[in-house]
């Protein structure tokens, strides 16, 4: 249960992580931000929890704040997994933990 709550968790915070990049790096860059190959990338890393947003929300969500829902969700995700991982150890002992 540990294992599934830490992947979750660590999927979570990977993801997290791109988006946020993919926005600083947007800022950055600018209207040339498509060209850049670090952009594409995690761009890639993104792009199924934006999918995933796109299914979630309503049809009259603009898809340039796809994103942005996307980013919103993975931080509930992520706060309930880390809510659910201190349980968790608390339950079993926070030397299993480790």
């Amino acid at each position: 249960m540990l294992t599934l709550i830490t992947a979750v968790k660590l999927v979570a915070e990977i993801a997290l992580l791109a988006l946020f990049g993919q926005w600083v790096l947007g800022l950055l860059a600018g209207q040339r931000r498509d060209q850049n190959l670090f952009y594409q990338v995690l761009q890639l890393l993104g792009k199924p929890f934006v999918r995933v947003a796109r299914w979630v929300t309503p049809r009259f969500v603009l898809e340039r704040h796809l994103p942005l829902v996307a980013f919103l969700i993975l931080g509930f995700v992520w706060l309930a997994a880390t809510a659910a991982k201190v349980s968790y150890c608390l339950k079993i002992g926070v030397e299993l933990c480790q």
